[in-house]
């Protein structure tokens, strides 16, 4: 290689703010999520609710499956859009979030995110804008399980480096 590392594309870089058009859409890769996700999931977190543990009384519940809280749902949605690197060296801050379950997701679903940018603008500090999506999860059914809105603070394209700030 001759020349600066930097005259190299780096692969995977994520898109500033001013790359996320309003209206402009998305669709991550799928991942079905399996029984050891759920099992390890339960116990890092300590949701000791019977509704995730314990199959019958999920059951007299009205479930039909070993049922998957919403919090790893949501973990699993925001992994995945991670993975496409849209954000990959460009995310700065994830600022607020709302989050809406409408529907039960169960070990053996497979889910995807499609994310559309409902607003993309310039913060008060230059070379940073701030970008709000529509993140719906949704399954092999085409149901959509749930949905967020995060809020989240994006390089721009003339984002300039500093050092560490106390």
């Amino acid at each position: 290689m001759t020349g600066s590392i930097d005259e190299v594309p780096l692969m995977g870089q994520g898109l500033t703010w001013e790359d996320m058009a309003t209206g402009s859409s998305f669709r991550t890769a799928a991942r079905t999520v399996t029984e050891s996700d759920l099992v390890s999931f339960v116990n890092l977190g300590g949701f000791n609710e019977p509704l995730f543990y314990d199959a019958s009384h999920a059951s007299a519940g009205g479930y039909t499956g070993r049922l998957v809280p919403g919090a790893l749902v949501y973990v699993m949605a925001e992994g995945l859009i991670l993975q496409t690197n849209v954000l990959h060296g460009t995310g700065l801050a994830f600022m607020h979030m709302e989050y809406s379950v409408k529907g039960p997701t169960y070990v053996g679903d497979t889910l995807h995110v499609v994310v559309t940018t409902l607003e993309a603008r310039a913060s008060s500090r230059a070379g940073r804008g701030v970008v709000t999506t529509r993140c719906a999860i949704i399954n092999q059914h085409g149901t959509e399980v749930a949905e967020f809105t995060p809020v989240r603070l994006i390089r721009g394209r003339d984002f300039q480096e500093t050092g560490a700030q106390a």
